[in-house]
C-alpha cells in the first residue's frame, strides 16, 4: 500500500459532477481533514476500477460491480456513495430499434466492471455481446449507427435525446421494481490495510465534505465545471441533485441491503466471485 506514511493519502475519483461536488471541500481543505493530505487523481470510473485491481490508490471511487471483485483488497466506506432511486443506467437506441432485438447486437457499454454492465447482464439474464467505450463516447457511437444499442450513465441520462436516441429500458427502475430497493451504482472504497479506526476517520471527513457542499453549493462550481464532460449549467445541477443524496452522507441499512442484494444476484449468476470479506471493515 502506498503513501500510508506521513498521513499522505492517495484519493481517486471520477470527474463527474457528483464526485467533484463531494470532494472539492476536502481537496481544498475547506473542512477539517484530520491532518491528512489528500492527493487527488481524477479518472474515468472504469479506469479507476481497473487501477483498483493493482491497489494503486488508498481511497478510490469504484463501481459496485468492481468492488464485488475486490473485497479482499478494498472495503466500502459509508459516505460518498452514488446510490439512490431514479438514477440508474439507461439502454438507448436509435429510432426503429426495440428491446426485443438487443441480444442479436453488440452493445456499447461504459466498461466491463461498471455496474451498468452488470445490470445489463442481470436484465438480459445472460452475458451479452458488448464493446467497451468511455461513457462520453457511447451516445455519439450509437447516434452515428456504429452501434444499434448502448448503455449510458452519468450526464447521459439528461442529454441522450439531443443525439436523437430513445430510452428503451431504465435499468435502475427495473432493479427498483424487482427488489423494492435503491440502485447501488458506485461507492468510495478504502484499502483494507488501514483498518477500522482509520476507515471511520475517512468516513467522517468525506461526510463533512458532502455536508459542506450542500451548505455552500456555489463554492465548488468552477471546479465541477472544469472537469465535467457536459458543461450545461442545468445538466450539472440536475446531475448533482440526482446522484448526491442522503445515501451519499451515509449508506445506512437500506443502502447496505441494496448492495448485498446486488452482489447476491451477481454471484448467483456466476458473474461475480464469492467473497468471505465483509462489505465494511469490522
Amino acid at each position: 500500500m502506498k503513501n500510508m506514511q506521513n498521513k499522505k493519502i492517495s484519493l481517486a475519483y471520477s470527474p463527474c459532477p457528483n464526485d467533484t461536488f463531494i470532494f472539492y471541500p476536502l481537496i481544498r481543505n475547506l473542512i477539517d481533514t484530520g491532518g491528512y493530505k489528500f492527493c487527488e487523481a481524477l479518472k474515468d470510473v472504469e479506469n479507476l476500477n481497473k487501477e483498483a485491481f493493482e491497489n494503486i490508490h488508498n481511497i478510490t471511487k469504484l463501481s459496485f460491480a468492481a468492488l464485488g471483485h475486490l473485497q479482499d483488497k478494498y472495503a466500502l466506506l459509508k459516505s460518498g456513495a452514488a446510490l439512490g432511486r431514479g438514477c440508474g443506467p439507461l439502454i438507448v437506441a436509435n429510432e426503429g430499434f426495440n428491446i426485443d432485438d438487443i441480444q442479436k447486437n453488440k452493445i456499447a457499454v461504459p466498461g466491463i466492471f461498471t455496474t451498468a454492465n452488470l445490470l445489463l447482464s442481470l436484465f438480459l439474464n445472460e452475458t451479452p455481446t458488448v464493446e467497451f467505450l468511455s461513457f462520453e463516447q457511447i451516445m455519439p457511437a450509437v447516434s452515428s449507427g456504429k452501434f444499434n444499442y448502448g448503455v449510458i450513465i452519468h450526464e447521459g441520462r439528461f442529454t441522450y435525446q439531443q443525439y436523437g436516441l430513445k430510452a428503451l429500458v431504465d435499468l435502475g427502475k427495473w432493479w427498483e421494481d424487482k427488489t423494492n430497493l435503491p440502485i447501488p451504482l458506485g461507492g468510495i472504497a478504502v484499502d483494507r490495510d488501514f483498518g477500522k479506526n482509520k476507515a471511520e476517520e475517512f468516513e467522517k471527513i468525506i461526510k463533512a465534505s458532502v455536508e459542506y457542499g450542500f451548505a455552500n453549493r456555489l463554492h465548488s462550481y468552477d471546479y465541477i465545471k472544469k472537469h465535467a464532460q457536459e458543461i450545461d449549467d442545468e445538466v450539472i445541477k440536475s446531475h448533482i441533485n440526482l446522484y448526491v443524496n442522503n445515501f451519499t452522507l451515509d449508506i445506512g441499512e437500506e443502502g447496505e441491503k441494496a448492495i448485498n442484494t446486488l452482489f447476491d444476484a451477481a454471484r448467483a449468476k456466476g458473474i461475480m466471485p464469492k467473497s468471505d470479506f465483509p462489505l465494511f471493515i469490522t
